[in-house]
């Protein structure tokens, strides 16, 4: 069986990808990372939902967050919301973690080699991207590049890939395959700047409690159960229930 290291932050992003990669046939090694972020409920869900797509192991790693010291998502700095279309295209937002997808990728990547596994998979997306200039394809790329260069597989004849799925799909698109491939969205966390007590939807709640996954393949069960996950999530991402296309046969 093929292995994958998948970077796992939490998020509705992360999640789907190590369920593409699982449906692809990966034995999949879940990674995360504590590095102080005030949205630090994301490591919990991180935890259900490497359990819940069956992760072969899945470990957090803590990083010095003085390192990223003026990013928004450290300090006490204002979290921007409510911004139009044009405002989250334009510039380089206060969320902006320094270097973290390379600091990320650079751990991902020497846990391959330990492993050993040849692919890499992390959720980075240029359609939804906010600004963040290591979530672009050149980015992803040259990082693949830099792994095949300077690791002892690569200079060995191995190559080491990294797959970015979701790199130019749309946040409908993404909810939408996250549904195929039966992720439980209700554990999901894709929020930067939680209140205390912050909650997942009620509804999205409700589905994973009630609901009988086993159904979902065409029952009327599977069917609700589906149909309460794309609304739930819609609303969480301020989409239209509509925009999102699954086949729930």
């Amino acid at each position: 069986m093929k292995h994958a290291v998948v970077l796992l932050s939490g998020g509705l992003d992360s999640a789907t990808t190590l369920a593409i990669a699982r449906s692809r046939g990966y034995e999949t090694y879940a990674l995360s990372f504590d590095y102080g972020q005030r949205h630090r409920q994301e490591l919990d869900a991180a935890r259900k939902i490497a359990n819940s797509l069956a992760a072969k192991e899945h470990r957090i790693i803590k990083i010095d967050n003085q390192i990223f010291a003026g990013s928004a998502l450290i300090n006490d700095v204002d979290v921007p919301k409510s911004r139009s279309k044009e405002e989250i295209g334009r510039g380089i937002p206060p969320t902006y973690v320094p270097a973290r997808n390379t600091i990320f990728l650079a751990h991902a990547l020497a846990w391959a080699e330990t492993i050993p596994a040849g692919h890499i998979f992390i959720g980075a997306n240029a359609i939804d991207y906010s600004g963040y200039p290591d979530c672009r394809p050149e980015f992803i790329a040259l990082f693949e590049t830099l792994a095949n260069v300077g690791t002892k597989a690569g200079a060995e004849g191995g190559r080491i890939q990294i797959h970015a799925p979701l790199i130019k799909l749309s946040k409908a698109e993404i909810i939408g395959k996250a549904v195929q491939l039966n992720v439980d969205l209700s554990l999901t966390h894709s929020c930067y700047d939680p209140t205390p007590e912050y909650l997942q939807p009620n509804e999205a709640r409700a589905a994973s409690r009630h609901c009988d996954r086993d159904g979902a393949g065409g029952s009327d069960t599977g069917k609700t159960f589906l149909g309460e996950q794309i609304a739930a999530t819609a609303r969480k991402f301020d989409i239209h229930a509509d925009k999102l296309a699954v086949d729930s046969r």
